[in-house]
Parts: C-alpha cells; sequence; structure tokens
C-alpha cells in the first residue's frame, strides 16, 4: 500500500478514505513517507471494524457515494466486495472472493465444477470440532495441516502420521482458539506462481514466479525467482482453467500452485497482488503502471488488449529469514546499488534492538534483498556478493 497502491492513487489524483483497524500504524507509516517527500494521495485515515462487511457498508454510507472500494489484504476481499456490490460499483464476485479465501470451499468449489481433473485431497476439521477425531482419518500422509483461512504459511505444518496430525492440531487451536483447519495432501514437486490482472472480461498473465522453501515441516519462502516469459505451459493454462472454474477473473490474482510432469496442482489462490515487495519487482521489470491498472479496473474502466509489458527482465526475490527468536543487534541498512547490469535494493523488515519470538513463518523475516536485471547468472551472483559480505546478528 505504502509504495504502490497509495502513490498509484496519487497520480490518479484520488482522494482516498483508508478504513482500518489499526490507524496509529498507518498514520505512523505514512508520516514517514512526508517526512522523506514520498507520493501519497488526500488522505483521510479512519477506524472501521474491517472485518464486519456490515461496519464497513455503514462506514463508507456515512461520506460521499465513492468511486471504487479496493483493498489487497488477503483478509477483506469478500468485505469488500461485498461492500462494491452494496454500492452498484465495479469489484470481484463475492462468492469467489470468499472461496478463494475459505480453503475447504475451493477445494469443494474446484471439484464441483470438475476443474481439478486431478483433484486434491483434503478434509476439514469445522470450529466445533475436537482434534481427537481425526485420530482415524484415512489421511495419504505426509499430509498438510493449515488454518481454512490463513496466510503466509502460518501454522502450515507437515505432519508424518495421524498422531502427530492431532497433536499439531492441538497445538494451532492453543494459538488460535476455534480455528476451522483444512488438511490436505502434501504436493510435492517446484513451486510456482501465477500472476494475473483482469477487469471481468479481458485476463491477462503478468507473469510466473518460482519459489524456494525452507525444508519441511514449515514452508517458509527463502527465495523466488522470476520465469522467463511467456508463463509456462501447459501450467498456465491449466491454472487459468481452475481461475475461471472458481470465478477469478477481475482485478490481481495470486495463485499459487505444484508442477508435478505436465500437471499444475493448485496450493492456494490468493485473490490479491503478490506481495513481500513481489508486486513492486513486477511493476518495475514489466515497465507498465500496474498499480494504477488495478485502481482503474475497480473504478471500472477496462484494461488495454495489449498491457505493453516488457519480457526481458529478470529478478530474485532473497528473504533473509531468522533462524532464532531474540534482539537483533546488527543487520545492514537499507541500500540501493547499480553494478554490471544488476541492480539491487535491500530494504530491512525489522529494526535493530526489536525482539521477537521465532515464528517459523514469512514474520521471521528480517530483510529483503529485491536483485533485478536481465542476466539471471549476474544476478546470482550479485546476490551471493551481497550476502556475503553483510551480516546479520540476534542475541538470543
Amino acid at each position: 500500500m505504502t509504495e504502490g497502491f497509495l502513490p498509484a492513487a496519487a497520480r490518479l489524483g484520488l482522494t482516498v478514505t483508508l478504513l482500518t483497524d489499526q490507524p496509529e500504524a498507518h498514520e505512523r507509516a505514512y508520516e514517514r513517507v512526508r517526512e522523506r517527500g514520498g507520493p501519497l494521495p488526500a488522505l483521510d485515515i479512519v477506524h472501521c471494524d474491517v472485518r464486519d462487511f456490515r461496519e464497513v457498508i455503514s462506514r463508507v454510507a456515512a461520506d460521499a457515494r465513492p468511486q471504487a472500494v479496493f483493498t489487497n489484504s488477503d483478509h477483506l476481499q469478500a468485505q469488500a466486495a461485498l461492500t462494491a456490490t452494496y454500492f452498484g460499483l465495479p469489484g470481484k464476485d463475492w462468492r469467489a472472493a470468499l472461496r478463494t479465501k475459505n480453503k475447504a470451499e475451493l477445494r469443494r468449489a474446484l471439484a464441483a465444477a470438475g476443474a481439478d481433473a486431478d483433484t486434491v485431497w483434503s478434509a476439514e476439521l469445522g470450529t466445533g470440532e475436537g482434534p481427537a477425531g481425526l485420530a482415524g482419518l484415512d489421511a495419504p500422509f505426509p499430509c498438510v495441516v493449515k488454518p481454512r483461512e490463513g496466510v503466509a504459511s502460518e501454522d502450515v505444518v507437515l505432519v508424518a502420521d495421524a498422531d502427530e496430525l492431532v497433536q499439531r492440531c492441538h497445538d494451532i487451536r492453543a494459538r488460535r482458539p476455534g480455528a476451522a483447519l483444512v488438511i490436505e495432501e502434501f504436493l510435492d514437486g517446484e513451486l510456482r506462481t501465477l500472476e494475473t490482472l483482469g477487469d471481468g472480461r479481458t485476463l491477462h498473465v503478468l507473469g510466473a514466479f518460482r519459489t524456494e522453501l525452507s525444508p519441511p515441516p514449515h514452508f517458509i519462502e527463502e527465495r523466488l525467482h522470476l520465469l522467463p516469459a511467456p508463463a509456462p505451459q501447459p501450467h498456465t493454462d491449466q491454472v487459468l482453467s481452475q481461475l475461471r472454474a472458481l470465478g477469478v477473473g477481475f482485478g490481481a490474482c495470486h495463485t499459487e500452485y505444484v508442477v508435478q510432469g505436465d500437471r499444475a496442482r493448485l496450493i492456494e489462490v490468493n485473490y490479491r497482488a503478490i506481495g513481500d515487495q513481489c508486486d513492486l519487482v513486477l511493476a518495475e521489470l514489466l515497465g507498465i503502471p500496474l498499480f494504477e491498472h488495478i485502481l482503474r479496473t475497480h473504478m471500472g474502466e477496462p484494461l488495454p488488449g495489449d498491457l505493453g509489458a516488457r519480457n526481458d527482465g529478470r529478478a530474485r526475490m532473497e528473504y533473509v529469514t531468522a533462524d532464532r527468536a531474540g534482539r537483533l543487534v546488527s543487520a545492514p541498512p537499507a541500500s540501493v546499488t547499480e553494478r554490471g547490469g544488476v541492480r539491487l535494493d535491500y530494504r530491512p523488515l525489522r529494526e535493530i534492538g526489536e525482539d521477537h519470538p521465532l515464528h517459523r513463518t514469512n514474520r521471521d523475516f528480517l530483510g529483503v534483498l529485491r536483485a533485478t536485471g536481465t542476466d539471471q547468472g549476474l544476478i546470482d551472483t550479485a546476490v551471493a556478493e551481497f550476502l556475503a559480505g553483510c551480516r546479520w546478528e540476534i542475541a538470543s
């Protein structure tokens, strides 16, 4: 929001009312942007219980009729879609927003539509059900346990047998009382993403990433490589077919899938733009006003048939991750360097002096290195040299 969508809104001359349940955090972030002279639109930050669509509609209705309703939050797509529908504005189908967020419903919807000929085995532990009942589950071990509406690999874990399945579910419930959980077949293979942008009629493929994860049992993203254009086939067409079956095709979408031979097996569909600064890199390499396109779509403007995107860019996203709990005592500062056709942009994600537990998720990121250019070999060399010359130290 801070570096992508809000600056785009400023360039479009829009006035923004930002509804949030954490107004102080937003105010601090945008004050830092103003101190740096960064672009922000006319902005009114308003406290609201944004997880309740009734409160969102009521708060929006108290002001002048909006031109668009938009969110890039994983948690708030259905609320924004319902609000847009209420006011007769362009937006996502709220049913598609719900079924992509709800991982159990996603599996049911794909099976019902016959869109997934290679159906992924899954089961659901509802909010009123206890983990003990899973002891006799006929699951294809090893399998994966995850929160039904979870994000960022939080509480996603690989389990080896029924006893571990029950224990892990108890552990997750201790942190998330009453949370609904999904148990799914473990999809082994190369992990990829597909990034799309649509206006309800035209659906563009923006690009695809290959993702490298930490070793099981956890699934922490360690690095991503932008795949050469065009996105690989036949997997791309298979993913697009499944997105159509889910009703996805408006605005940005970030889909994760595993490659098994010539099959693309869906892991999850995130009905918003890719995060962790990959969206910023994608906009840079494609050479298009990506964030403006996304906002214009929500204002009812059709996308051009040809986005005019470049296809010669290469990128590597490297996430420096904490391996223990404790206080960060030393780390490199933010920096931007260009050498030999490679641009390195390092951003700290944790301040020196901050003390954190070990989450075993993306919340453990200490910093992100964005490396871009046109030669993947040069990019990989530059990343290796940067990491070798830096030090991150955590005091336990």
